[in-house]
């Protein structure tokens, strides 16, 4: 996507004149610039398909894909076998910007897929989160578009998004609920079935546990995930 940065900068100009403030006086100056720069990152996903942002996938049980081989280089089972499990990654991070007020709402997002013939680098998943947030978005169809680019990217046999987010236009305007935030799932093929999904909402509103010999995971403060473990 390319961002026509003069536009905005202009559009920028005019709004805080039209605020009645001065756009030329010195600590603005130099705001529709930045804005500009701020829009263009924000919205980098805008007219993509997050899918592409997959990159490179990997045949299920070949070498090479993740959990494909062990440390030894050989195969874990079958080459033409289909994996069953699920994959599951918690706590992506990630921020994006209401379409109906233009402000921002952040949380982390919960992704898991059951794998058909194909699997995703783990880098793969996380940047379709970040693809597809990078626009003006709603939460509702965010969680929507995640779920859809890994069922067609991958062909997964499931797909189960959770998302959990604060939102600017509660907590900054109206009511102010500082605390609320916003829980949504989408879930696709397998997943659909909530009997089917119920390990891994329990996995997702599980306590984080510290890695032996890493990084504690646990959170400062819990995401709220459990919440629709029912759903």
């Amino acid at each position: 996507m390319t961002v026509d940065r003069g536009r905005i900068e202009a559009a920028v100009s005019e709004i805080l004149a039209a605020i009645g403030d001065d756009p030329g006086r010195e600590g603005l100056v130099d705001t529709p610039r930045r804005v500009g720069e701020l829009l263009a990152e924000l919205y980098a996903g805008t007219g993509l398909d997050p899918a592409d942002a997959l990159g490179t996938t990997f045949t299920a049980g070949e070498a090479g894909a993740p959990g494909g081989a062990g440390a030894s280089g050989a195969p874990s089972g079958r080459a033409d076998a289909q994996p069953s499990g699920p994959v599951l990654i918690r706590d992506i991070a990630f921020r994006s910007v209401c379409e109906h007020h233009l402000l921002p709402f952040e949380g982390v997002a919960h992704v898991a897929y059951l794998p058909g013939e194909q699997v995703a680098g783990l880098g793969g998943v996380v940047r379709v989160v970040e693809s597809a947030a990078s626009r003006p978005q709603l939460q509702e169809r965010l969680t929507d578009d995640i779920a859809d680019a890994l069922q067609r990217g991958l062909g997964a046999r499931g797909v189960l998004v959770v998302l959990d987010a604060r939102h600017g236009c509660v907590t900054a305007r109206g009511p102010r609920q500082t605390g609320s935030t916003t829980l949504t799932l989408a879930a696709r093929g397998e997943l659909a079935d909530p009997a089917a999904r119920a390990e891994l909402t329990a996995l997702i509103a599980a306590p984080r546990r510290p890695v032996e010999g890493g990084l504690a995971a646990t959170p400062s403060e819990p995401t709220g995930a459990g919440t629709g473990a029912g759903a």
